[in-house]
């Protein structure tokens, strides 16, 4: 960079204001992300798609922002430049306050993403492209004003930008979501970036003030990057951002679509910038080196089992995320360039971080029926470590990598093997010939995870174990038959068979990684509910009593699965299933899937679809004897249909002795407790059943534990439930009962923790 000799006379803007503007635009950027998407969760059933869609739309926009400040350097004058922007910042101010634009229409389940994309485009694109400009803007109005006259890099003041958006995103769940209504969220954010036009009119006016000379004198001649290094740069920068969604994913998928689970892999992600962009980084590129090819190695290994505790499985698979996104990080800066190019270099940034990010988004739930994404570039992560000297390998490492590349390979090898030797009763469903076979399985993968450890300076041999480590994880825990596989917005549904003792050859249907309906093929127990549906169970239990007390009952399921309370209706029965996912009903209403109802239904069988909120909402009112609310994708819960205004909603469709019954089993989350307290907040009147089932089912049966709570518009109309000893007096003063402007998935989280490890607090 050029310095001048006069520089001393040119009027030097205090290096706070740089500072405060981009860390306050930064804050600005990402608080209002987990903001928007939570005012647009509940219209998309609460997806973790909404989450990556969001996502890829902010990083799209951020990509626009970026080009913008590109273009931007095009005027020679900074003073110009500061001007057009502040410009810029007031026209996208028609778009505040904030809010869920509505000139996109109703949400669209046939094409959610392209919905979704309009919506956020309408409701904060042009603001937040805009403010996103403003971090790459003011490093060069910095290079060519105060680093003109003292001779500074003004990379550092992307770690200020970074520090900024990390605090906002730790900021929202901890103090912002809490504490503040939804609408009190909107007006603060949109008074935030009317303060913020203010701090940039006055850095606008400072960096004005230069001397145009000065801030000429700062251009330097310096030439281009070549075409191999934007294309590097972008593919640095598509990693950690394939990754961030991946991962976000893969937590969201078992848990919840909730703004404290979201800024968890991307504060992580914001934290690898600061470290990264700093002089002395608090991790030396050759420490983040030796402990990414560790956990990459490890999260291969594990990622498809879902039995180890989920707190581990939680740590191993964010520490493989940060430090592979602090590698690919630490390589950007070491090949950053001149600032004279600075905007150019944001600029593939920001295009590697669109194309991570549409990939996972946008590609991969049309090429993929499943959720292949995350460990494809898991593996492909590997390739941005440094290649080493592949003429001067030593023979110790050929021979580690033959070993690595050996066990992953038996793996698969192993279970096929063992597959084929079995009979089919023995392995469909319940795999485990041997507790040593197991075992020996486990081995292979923990000698390949330490293969590739050992080989970790060569990115070839690395990348060669952990592709092959990958599939043969996956062979290793899928211990059920998978048969057919689908994929749409809302998630990954897969078909399997196994074999019950009590009720023969079974088909069951998974959604992520939970079950969501099972049916017989033995023709005797085919029309007969399975798992979570059947008569011993509190749904079977609720609909066994209800038909006893009337001939004939309207009835509405929140979440279709397999179909399985069709098998409950009879000749005089009505029953609706309200349904987001056009894929679910196509594949439960085919006969060669499943057949509930179809075959098994005795009448009238209809399907709404949309979510819930919205399309019980259109029905009317004192419409149901029964409404059931079962609508969870895989284990990750849609909180805005269990909020006081929803289940309000539900007991005003409620017939005065009508029933609601809340399906609430989840592996992570404790649901029982806020789920009694939003029904007394609702006026309604509760019972709770904690159902476990039996060591060793009867024949013709298949019974699944489930926690499940009732709600009715009166007592009266519980007291035949209440009778059975079934079921218990609600207690609705456990936890606070959510809405629509408070949730707290992390209580329920913790309040899980702590009935599994009783030492807790």
């Amino acid at each position: 960079m050029t310095t001048l000799a006069a520089a001393p006379a040119a009027r030097q803007p205090p290096a706070a204001l740089f500072v405060l503007t981009v860390f306050t635009s930064a804050a600005l950027v990402f608080l209002v992300q987990p903001m928007v998407a939570k005012l647009v969760l509940p219209l998309l059933g609460g997806s973790p798609s909404v989450w990556n869609t969001s996502m890829a739309f902010f990083q799209i926009a951020l990509l626009a922002g970026y080009f913008y400040a590109h273009l931007l350097q095009r005027i020679p004058s900074v003073r110009a430049q500061a001007m057009t922007h502040v410009a810029a910042l007031l026209i996208a101010a028609v778009a505040l306050p904030l809010r869920v634009n509505g000139l996109a229409g109703p949400p669209s389940s046939d094409h959610p993403n392209l919905w979704l994309l309009a919506v956020l485009a309408l409701s904060i694109g042009a603001p937040f492209a805009i403010l996103s400009a403003t971090a790459p803007l003011v490093q060069a109005w910095h290079a060519r004003t105060l680093g003109s006259i003292e001779g500074k890099e003004p990379y550092a003041l992307y770690a200020a930008s970074n520090l900024g958006s990390l605090i906002a995103l730790l900021a929202y769940p901890v103090v912002v979501e809490p504490t503040m209504t939804l609408v009190g969220q909107r007006m603060g954010w949109s008074a935030g970036y009317g303060l913020f036009v203010v701090v940039i009119g006055v850095l606008a006016v400072a960096v004005s003030r230069v001397r145009a000379e000065a801030a000429e004198a700062a251009i330097t001649t310096e030439p281009p990057p070549s075409w191999r290094t934007r294309a590097i740069w972008v593919g640095l920068a598509a990693i950690p951002s394939s990754l961030m969604l991946g991962v976000t994913t893969y937590i969201t998928t078992d848990v919840a679509s909730a703004p404290f689970l979201w800024v968890l892999p991307l504060a992580l992600y914001l934290t690898t910038f600061i470290i990264a962009f700093q002089d002395r980084p608090a991790i030396p590129p050759e420490v983040t080196l030796t402990l990414q090819a560790a956990a990459i190695a490890a999260c291969a290994a594990i990622l498809p089992f879902r039995s180890t505790l989920f707190a581990f499985l939680l740590f191993v698979h964010l520490a493989a995320f940060f430090l592979t996104a602090l590698m690919c990080h630490q390589q950007l800066v070491a090949r950053r360039p001149d600032p004279a190019h600075l905007t150019e270099f944001y600029l593939c940034l920001s295009l590697g971080g669109v194309v991570g990010g549409a990939f996972n988004a946008f590609l991969a739930p049309v090429i993929f029926n499943d959720v292949w994404e995350y460990p494809i570039v898991l593996a492909l992560a590997c390739l941005a470590r440094p290649w080493g000297d592949l003429q001067r390998v030593p023979i110790w490492t050929w021979a580690m990598l033959i070993v690595g590349v050996a066990a992953a390979a038996l793996t698969p090898v192993a279970v096929t093997f063992a597959s084929r030797t079995m009979s089919t009763e023995e392995i469909v469903g319940r795999f485990d010939p041997a507790e040593l076979f197991d075992m020996g399985l486990k081995t292979l993968l923990v000698l390949a995870v330490l293969a590739a450890f050992l080989v970790r300076r060569h990115a070839l041999f690395i990348f060669a174990i952990v592709a092959i480590l990958s599939y043969a994880a996956e062979t290793a825990a899928d211990r059920t038959d998978t048969r057919k596989s689908w994929r749409s917005f809302f998630g990954v549904l897969k078909q399997s068979e196994t074999y019950v003792s009590t009720v023969g050859r079974v088909k069951m249907l998974a959604h992520g990684t939970t079950l969501h309906g099972a049916q017989s093929q033995d023709p005797r127990y085919m029309c007969k509910p399975l798992v979570y549906y059947t008569p011993n169970t509190p749904i079977g239990q609720v609909f066994a009593l209800k038909q006893q007390a009337s001939p004939g009952l309207r009835i509405g399921a929140v979440g279709l699965g397999t179909g399985s309370v069709a098998a409950y209706v009879r000749e005089r029965d009505h029953l609706t299933f309200f349904e987001i996912d056009p894929l679910v009903v196509k594949v439960s209403t085919t006969v060669e899937n499943f057949s509930y109802t179809t075959l098994c239904a005795k009448s009238l069988v209809d399907y709404v679809i949309g979510d819930a909120r919205l399309t019980v909402a259109k029905q009317p009112a004192g419409s149901f004897d029964i409404l059931l609310i079962d609508a969870f994708s895989s284990d990750a819960v849609p909180a805005h249909l269990l909020t006081v205004e929803a289940v309000r909603g539900y007991l005003s469709k409620l017939r005065p002795d009508g029933v609601l019954i809340l399906h609430l089993s989840n592996r992570n989350l404790d649901l029982m407790n806020p789920a009694q307290a939003v029904a007394r907040a609702a006026g309604g009147y509760a019972l709770a059943q904690n159902y476990r089932a039996p060591d060793k089912d009867p024949p013709g049966t298949w019974d699944s534990s489930e926690d499940a709570v009732i709600v009715a518009r009166s007592p009266e109309a519980l007291a035949a439930f209440q009778a059975t000893g079934k079921w218990a007096d609600g207690n609705p003063f456990k936890a606070r009962p959510w809405t629509d402007d408070y949730t707290n998935l992390a209580g329920a989280l913790y309040a899980n923790l702590k009935g599994r490890w009783t030492w807790l607090p």
